[in-house]
């Protein structure tokens, strides 16, 4: 548990509310990566809030609002119990790192006077027909991402695909998701395999001669294409397909071109002032999961800041109507679809080490806004919990 508390107020001030947050992040089983490179940092996530309570105290502080965060890493086993605590303490706003499932679980059990915003969760159900009428969206969906990446190829003329999926439950989930932008852009899938995870050494020296001899064989005779769209959510093979080929192949997906929400190098609209700052405050670079926290204790910085109150009815409320908008260092402002609660924001699309574009690309246009061209749109969504 690291809690950080927010600098005092102004004593003078007579009209400020305490704003009681906190973000629960779940940590789950897995293989060490691929890469020592991603490594996930102690602190992932929370030093995202941690920022974002001094972003929100530096105004808050003018208004005698005063911001807390308590940050918690919890088990899957032990997530229940880790919300109750925080209930049990009065803290009604729930910043959440989970996963699909869980996040679904705990958005229920925090029930209708909480109000959970998600940091992490990608399905595109949970803005769909599993959506919850306490539940707010930061993160980005599958379908926002694969959207965003399908766009570019497009822009590109890069329309013809081939489709290599994981194994595991995520891994198809994401194939679909590609699937669906497909369809949606006008895209061909010209092929389709499945790249069965066996489990075995995924760095070791052997690792590497299995991939290198295995890897082309696997990607051999396949059709005339122009690009290899990687869906690997799992981050078993995609990060062996660039230069292992069979033919000289440009990878997108989980490797080669990805979609973000956010990336170290990013600079633009002023996000260099975002990313030296959360620097001084972490030592490290910033990763999607703290600029999603950052994101979600903001959205709440700024509904207080607006209203002056700071229960989630209240927060919510205003989160979804036509006056909130957050500037998020990426070109415009973030606003909510009052229809799933998923927060429309721009991806970028990044090769690891620079913005090689951001999406919606030029040209593709909507009637409410271009951000509403990523992921679902009002007309496709099952979601009703809040008309």
């Amino acid at each position: 548990m690291l809690p950080f508390v927010a600098a005092a107020v102004c004593p003078s001030a007579v009209l400020g509310v305490d704003v009681d947050a906190a973000v629960l992040r779940v940590d789950y089983e897995e293989l060490l990566p691929i890469s020592r490179l991603d490594l996930k940092p102690e602190d992932l996530g929370f030093s995202g809030a941690m920022l974002a309570t001094q972003d929100n105290q530096t105004t808050g502080q003018f208004l005698g609002h005063e911001f807390t965060v308590e940050t918690i890493a919890t088990s899957p086993e032990e997530s229940a119990a880790a919300l109750d605590g925080l209930l049990g303490q009065g803290i009604r706003i729930i910043v959440l790192l989970a996963g699909d499932e869980l996040t679904l679980e705990l958005a229920e059990r925090a029930g209708e006077d909480a109000l959970v915003l998600n940091a992490l969760a990608q399905g595109n159900n949970l803005r769909d027909e599993d959506c919850r009428g306490n539940l707010l969206h930061v993160a980005p969906s599958r379908a926002m991402r694969t959207d965003a990446l399908a766009q570019y190829l497009m822009w590109k003329k890069w329309d013809k695909w081939v489709l290599i999926q994981g194994s595991h439950p995520e891994d198809f989930a994401l194939a679909d998701s590609y699937r669906n932008s497909a369809r949606k852009f006008g895209a061909e899938i010209v092929d389709q395999r499945g790249f069965e995870d066996t489990g075995g050494a995924r760095v070791s020296d052997t690792g590497h001669v299995m991939v290198q001899r295995q890897m082309p064989l696997f990607t051999q005779d396949m059709p005339d294409h122009d690009v290899v769209v990687a869906a690997d959510e799992a981050d078993v093979f995609a990060v062996h397909l660039p230069y292992h080929t069979w033919g000289p192949d440009l990878i997108v997906g989980s490797a080669g071109l990805t979609p973000a929400s956010w990336m170290p190098a990013h600079e633009s609209w002023g996000a260099t002032q975002f990313q030296t700052r959360f620097e001084e405050l972490s030592g490290r670079y910033a990763r999607e999961e703290d600029y999603q926290a950052w994101l979600a204790l903001r959205v709440v910085g700024e509904a207080v800041t607006r209203t002056g109150q700071a229960d989630p009815a209240t927060i919510l409320e205003y989160a979804l109507g036509d006056e909130f908008e957050l500037a998020a260092f990426k070109g415009q402002p973030v606003t909510f679809r009052d229809w799933n609660g998923q927060l429309r924001q721009p991806i970028l699309l990044t090769d690891g080490r620079i913005n090689v574009s951001v999406s919606p690309q030029e040209g593709y246009l909507h009637q409410v806004s271009p951000l509403d061209t990523l992921g679902l749109d009002e007309p496709e969504s099952a979601c009703t919990v809040f008309d």
